[in-house]
Order: C-alpha cells, then structure tokens, then sequence
C-alpha cells in the first residue's frame, strides 16, 4: 500500500520539479501586483519610523506653544520630554495591536481584502495628525500615530502573507523580498522628505506627517485591480474558479497547472482543518521547532544592534568632520544603503538560498560588532579612525540588508501551511513589535551603562543566531510549503526514534 500512494503522486511531484526548471521570470501581473500590496503596506511602516525625526524640533516647540497657550506657562522639560516620546513610542504600541489582529482578519477578509481595509487607518492617521496645528490638539498627534502604528502592525503581518502566497514556488523568495525592498525604501523616502528643501522646515510638519495618506490612496487605486491570493481562495474559501483565474493572471497560463497540483494536495491535507489561533499552534508539538525559530529570528531582529547602529551613526558623522547641517544629507546615505542591499538581497535569494544569506548576515554582522567595539575605543588614536567607523556603521547596513532585514520575513511565510500561516504572523509580528518597544525601552540605559562596548552585548546575539540557524533551520529555497513542513516532521520522526529506539519502530511498523 505504502508504494501505491508513493506511485500515486510520482508524477505530481515530477510536474512541480519540471515546473521549477522551466519557470524564471516572473509574470508582470505578479511583479506589478508585489508593488500594489506593498505601497500601501509595509513602505508605510518604513515611511513612519523615518518620518518623524525630521519634525523632532518643530513638534516640540508646538507642544511648548500650545501649552503656553492653555495654561499661561511654559511646559517643563521633564513633562515635554514624556509627550515626545509617547508620540514617537506610541507607534510601536500601535503596531503590537495591529499585528495581534492581521492574522484574524487576514482570514475573515481575505489578505488583498485586509490590506484595502487597513488603509483606513492611515487616512484618518493622516487627517488627524494634519488637524493638530490649526486645532491646537498636540493630543491628535498622540492618535494619529497610534493608528499609524495599527496601519503598520497589520501591514507588516498580512502583505508578506498575500506575496508569499501570490508567488509561484521557484520565485517566492524574490518576490517576497518587496517586504524588505519597500521597508527600505520607505525609510528612504522619507529621509528625503523630511530634509529641508522639501518638507523639513519648521512650518511644514504637519503637512509631512500627513503624506502617510498618499501610499493608502495609491493602494486603494491600484490593489482592487489584482486577485485575491490563489492558496487563500481553494484552501479557505473553496473557490475553484476563483483561483484558476488568478492563477493564470498571476503566473500565466503556461506555468499554473503545477501549482495548482500542489495547492490541491495542501487542501486534501487541511481538509476538515480550521485555521489555528496563535494559542492551538503552542500547543501543537510537531510545530515546536518552526515556532522557536520565528520567535528567535524575529526578536534578533529587532535586537541584533541595528538600532544600535543608527543611534552612533549621528556620532560617527560628527567625529568624521561632516557639519551638523550636513549630517541628514549623510544618513540619506544609510538608508540608500539600505535599500540597495535589500535589492541586491532579492536578486541573489533565489542562487544563493535562504540560509547562506541570513547566516552570512549574522555572521558580518557579529565581525562588524568586534570592529565598531575597537573603532570607537580608539576614536582619538589616529585622524583615520573615525572614517573607519563611519565604515563599519555602512559595513553593519549592508550586512543587515543582504540578511536578517531581507530573509526573516520570507522563512516566517515558509516554515508553515495554510492553516497555520496566519496565525504564526500573528505570533512572529507581536514578538518583532514587542522586541522593538524594548529595545525603545531598554537601549538608552544599555548605551549609558556599557557605551561603546554594548556592540559586544550583539556580538553574542549574532552569533548564537548564526549557531541556531546552521543547526536547525532547514534551506526552503524551490521547496513548496508542504516539502518544508515534512522535512521538519522527519526531524522530528527522527529524534523521537533516536530517542525511543525499538519502542518506535515497532509502533511504526504496518498492522
């Protein structure tokens, strides 16, 4: 019997692996429909981390004035302090809740339908946060960047779900690199906004904080024009038609049928299977290893200096001897750095696979910690030395780009099925949110006690992450979803047969 079921899907298997060989550019359907979810998705979150720094000083002195105003004298520095940071920490609050949510309505809108809806939270973000000058409301700041964070929390969790499962198999990881393509550029783009000669002078804040609203018009214009995810319409929906069409305007005719095959096999094997809330997959043992592994490389991610970088970069231009004026010219620097690694990432993801990027990222990464640590020690020991750490702060980006920032968000749409899927984003974007409010929280104090040597602290963090990845995660480069989840039950198969021995066998042999 075992070798008539294997039989049976021989040429199911051929097929796909056919597919894979002829299949090598992807459809302009598919490319133009990557770009469509992801403005409107996760350029927002990039676009509202970077945004906000330019206005830092315009803000403050509305928040003074308008406080003046009201109570006839001027705010103290202390109280001041705590309304800057809970407008600029109050996003990532934002961001928690919207991620805790993006699974569950990724399955009861659908996930285009999901991505359309959450652009009402950054229209009426941008509404708000335009208000609060002419209304003298410093409080409508407080709101609108709570809904931002929403905007960006459900973004981040769904739009890498709907490219994942938009993508033909031998293209998925250079499709869903448009997550960290656009993240970049949204840092990038609004650097550029916010310099002077654009929006960054002190009269025009309110109308920067307001753009957040231009990417969600462009999405509600554009995504309606694109399919439904495939896998969520035969899986979740039992939409046959519905996803034989969007098949072929996605992948074409010529390359839809393998896939199709493949999805088919998913829903024989979800049949009957509700997806799973976030609490079922704990409980769930055969996803124990795939569960440990988000939950690791999301909080590294958030945790493996990047912040850190960022932070001495300011410093770093200054001892180099750019002017003060110029420094925002110089981190535009950075983020184009940035954004051309994540291109870079997404041309050599689908050669070099998953894993040898994201573990040659950690891995320079923790030999830039070892080098930025030493750079900064001996700032004052040569006139080269700064230009050396302002070296090491691009060295460090790039080394994030090509890895972590890149890979992470391909291998959390991955390492799981269709019923699974949503609830696992659910799990891995709470972890990332929370791992960047403390790191918001903690890094502060960490820099003021340890100073330079704090890289030492990511160091290890890099390092253990590398360690982990070489020996637990598995390469999914050209595999379909259901290849990844059986490699991970035979690890397990294997380790419960290391571990009970002929007890296992016996269970295992056929009646």
């Amino acid at each position: 019997m075992p070798n008539e079921k294997g039989n049976e899907y021989q040429p199911l298997l051929n097929n796909i692996k056919e597919s894979k060989r002829k299949f090598k550019f992807p459809n302009k359907s598919l490319l133009l429909a990557v770009c469509a979810a992801c403005i409107g998705g996760t350029f927002q979150y990039g676009y509202n981390i970077s945004i906000i720094n330019a206005p830092t000083k315009s803000v403050q002195n509305f928040i003074n004035q308008t406080w003046l105003e009201r109570y006839e004298t001027n705010i103290s520095e202390q109280a001041l302090t705590l309304l800057w940071s809970t407008i600029v920490s109050i996003f990532t609050l934002g961001g928690f809740i919207g991620a805790s949510i993006g699974g569950t309505l990724s399955i009861k809108l659908g996930r285009k339908g999901t991505l359309l809806a959450n652009n009402i939270f950054a229209i009426l973000a941008a509404v708000l946060m335009g208000l609060s000058q002419p209304t003298g409301l410093f409080e409508l700041l407080i709101i609108g960047r709570l809904l931002t964070g929403i905007n960006a929390g459900i973004g981040i969790c769904v739009q890498p779900l709907y490219l994942g499962e938009i993508a033909p198999t031998p293209l998925r990881g250079a499709m869903a690199m448009g997550t960290s393509i656009f993240i970049t550029g949204g840092i990038l783009t609004g650097q550029v906004m916010g310099l002077k000669e654009l929006l960054g002078k002190e009269e025009h804040w309110p109308i920067l904080l307001s753009t957040t609203c231009i990417p969600a018009i462009l999405q509600l214009l554009v995504l309606p024009c694109f399919p439904e995810s495939p896998r969520y319409l035969l899986i979740d929906r039992g939409d046959d038609e519905g996803c034989k069409n969007a098949l072929k305007r996605l992948h074409g005719t010529d390359n839809c049928d393998s896939e199709k095959e493949d999805m088919e096999r998913e829903r024989i094997m979800a049949a009957g299977v509700q997806a799973k809330k976030p609490w079922e997959l704990f409980a769930d043992r055969s996803l124990s290893w795939q569960l440990l592994t988000i939950v690791l490389l999301n909080s590294a991610q958030q945790l493996n200096g990047i912040n850190a970088i960022y932070f001495y970069a300011d410093y770093v231009f200054k001892q180099s001897g750019i002017p003060d004026d110029k420094i925002p010219y110089a981190t535009v620097g950075t983020g184009a750095c940035e954004c051309i690694t994540a291109l870079t990432c997404g041309l050599l993801i689908e050669s070099l696979g998953r894993k040898v990027l994201i573990t040659g990222g950690y891995v320079l990464m923790g030999i830039c910690c070892i080098l930025f640590t030493l750079t900064l020690t001996f700032q004052a020991a040569s006139p080269l030395v700064p230009y050396l750490s302002m070296a090491c702060v691009f060295a460090f980006i790039l080394s994030f780009g090509l890895g972590p920032g890149g890979v992470t968000n391909i291998l959390n749409t991955e390492l799981f099925t269709q019923t699974t899927r949503p609830a696992a984003y659910m799990i891995a974007g709470s972890v990332n949110w929370f791992s960047f409010f403390l790191v918001g929280m903690l890094f502060p104090f960490i820099v003021t006690g340890l100073q330079q040597y704090c890289f030492l602290v990511f160091l290890v963090i890099c390092c253990l992450v590398a360690i982990y990845i070489v020996l637990v995660v598995p390469e999914t480069k050209n595999k379909t979803f259901l290849e990844i989840h059986n490699e991970f039950q035979s690890r397990d198969k294997r380790k419960a047969s290391g571990t009970d021995g002929p007890r296992t066998t016996l269970l295992s042999t056929p009646l």
